[in-house]
């Protein structure tokens, strides 16, 4: 394939690509080599500065709106984080714009269909690139022949210890291209999905996941993603009562091969009979140059890419009840439909609000006008009462009371057994202004320890640890870290004693001892700090 099987008679399109960190500059490279790249986009001005001296016949914009009120260029390819794409994607419909954007479509399956409606008229693609690979076009030339047979089950493995995004779970960063080509070989969508894995790196975002689809034909799907891999290894593996084939994107050579293996049965059991896999031979092209030569082509004829908006929406429902099921950890009914009420191993009552990417852990309740954000875990057989506002992206652990008229802001972890009075208040940021936006790096976390309690209105500046069965009294205001087992109380709150797990207050018939009325006892150690058994707290500093 060339330059002149783009233009034919025609004008080759002219293209802007917006965002130029790593995946941007390989479709740079391969717009530049089809004669269509135009205009670059990005707001980094060191990344535009090196990319001058590569492109000085290109036009340089550090404003998007620029890029789409430009009448000559009548194309735009997005490769920006993924959070960022369905609004990019839907600004460049309505200003006439065709899109080449980058997978996934979007990360919500309502604004996904609005991006449909907005592209009536335009051609929309999303790259999913495995459908430009011509491994996988092969491999679905011969599903369609039947050279396989009746298709029984497929899985994929997509495993790196790569690069960690921050945007992105590794479900929506690597899984996509693995569900668009298991949707596309099969022709239908799973009846329903189940899902489950890892977050190791950081609290709510996933590092592993396996996800587990169904189909009304039979046919199972397993897919397999990880940035924690000590490897890297990109394999479909599609098995067929006639044949195997087995995808290697990393083969440099035998990228398909067909294994002739078969199950014969002797004595009512079954015996794997084995044989030599073949290599299938296919064309080798580099496939975002296909891909991008495919955008071209779908731009000047006005036909539907391969991969238009409708796939790019389906794909993006398996991953939304992917997600949902990772969340729920039950499995979701397919179509965006998920399981009823009654089905719930936890409790929400119906004024509460619970944002899409929560999780709930099984036995707790959530009482009435409560509102729990996104990115939000919460544990098993905690008590979330009235008016309590919980995120985005909060920690609670299992356990924990939250009694009334109390928000848990982002960046606050309550580990297991925390106790909260009503109205206690939590704060992020040491300087607050109304006039002023903070930055993300001005917020202070706070952590408040195993089977801590704070009392009824009592007020936390951030940044702060509460410790181990610490007990902060009513309408203290805690400036300091509050070692374990701590009594503190007033403005600015002091240590007054010293509180056993039960919650009483410890008492000290000797200089060095403590103990309670439940029968345990504790010592104060040579550094002043309490211990019970085994257990050492460390003193208020």
């Amino acid at each position: 394939m060339s330059p002149a099987a783009v233009s034919g008679s025609r004008k080759i399109p002219r293209v802007a690509v917006v965002g130029c960190g790593d995946w941007g500059r390989n479709l740079i490279r391969n717009f530049h080599d089809l004669k269509a790249l135009a205009a670059l986009c990005d707001t980094d001005e060191k990344k535009i500065h090196d990319l001058k001296k590569l492109y000085p016949e290109a036009e340089f914009f550090s404003s998007y709106a620029a890029v789409l009120a430009d009448p000559s260029l009548e194309a735009v390819a997005i490769a920006t984080p993924a959070e960022w794409h369905g609004t990019l994607v839907k600004q460049a419909l309505l200003a006439g714009k065709d899109v080449l954007v980058e997978k996934p479509l979007c990360l919500s399956l309502a604004e996904g269909e609005e991006i449909l409606a907005a592209a009536k008229g335009r051609i929309l693609m999303v790259g999913h690139l495995l459908w430009y690979h011509p491994a996988v076009l092969e491999l679905k030339k011969l599903v369609d022949e039947g050279a396989l047979g009746r298709i029984q089950y497929i899985y994929s493995n997509r495993l790196n210890l790569g690069k960690i995004r921050r945007e992105e779970n590794i479900l929506w960063s690597f899984a996509p291209h693995d569900i668009s080509v298991i949707l596309g070989l099969l022709g239908e969508m799973p009846q329903s999905v189940q899902a489950q894995g890892g977050n190791y790196l950081r609290q709510q975002i996933a590092d592993v996941t396996v996800s587990l689809l169904s189909f009304s034909s039979g046919v199972k799907a397993h897919i397999f993603v990880s940035w924690l891999h000590p490897f890297k290894e990109q394999k479909l593996i599609v098995v067929g009562d006639k044949k195997m084939a087995v995808f290697d994107d990393l083969e440099t050579e035998r990228k398909l091969v067909l294994y002739p293996h078969s199950i014969h049965w002797k004595n009512q059991f079954p015996v794997a009979n084995k044989a030599e896999g073949s290599a299938v031979a296919v064309t080798p092209v580099e496939p975002l140059y296909a891909e991008c030569l495919h955008f071209l082509q779908s731009v000047q004829t006005r036909i539907p890419p391969r991969t238009d908006g409708r796939e790019g929406l389906r794909v993006l429902k398996v991953l939304q009840e992917c997600q949902k099921a990772l969340e729920s950890h039950f499995p979701i009914q397919s179509q965006g439909v998920s399981l009823p009420a009654s089905s719930r191993k936890y409790f929400v009552h119906e004024s509460a609000f619970i944002d899409e990417g929560v999780e709930i852990g099984e036995g707790t309740s959530i009482w009435h006008v409560s509102h729990i954000l996104k990115g939000s875990r919460i544990g098993k057989n905690c008590r979330i009462g009235q008016n309590v506002v919980i995120g985005p992206n909060a920690w609670v652990g299992e356990g924990v009371k939250i009694q009334n008229n109390v928000s848990v802001y982002e960046g606050v972890t309550l580990e297991d057994f925390v106790f909260c009075g009503p109205s206690v208040v939590f704060t992020n940021v040491n300087t607050p202004r109304s006039e002023y936006s903070r930055k993300k790096d001005e917020f202070r976390s706070t952590l408040v320890k195993r089977g801590a309690t704070l009392g009824a209105n009592c007020t936390l500046l951030c940044g702060l640890t509460i410790g181990r069965y610490a007990f902060v009294g009513a309408g203290a205001v805690v400036t300091k870290d509050v070692p374990d087992h701590a009594l503190v109380v007033g403005n600015p709150a002091r240590i007054a004693g010293w509180a056993c797990e039960c919650g009483l207050k410890l008492a000290n018939p000797e200089s060095n001892g403590y103990s309670c009325e439940c029968g345990k006892n504790y010592r104060k150690d040579e550094a002043g700090r309490i211990l019970l058994q085994d257990n050492v707290v460390e003193s208020l500093s």
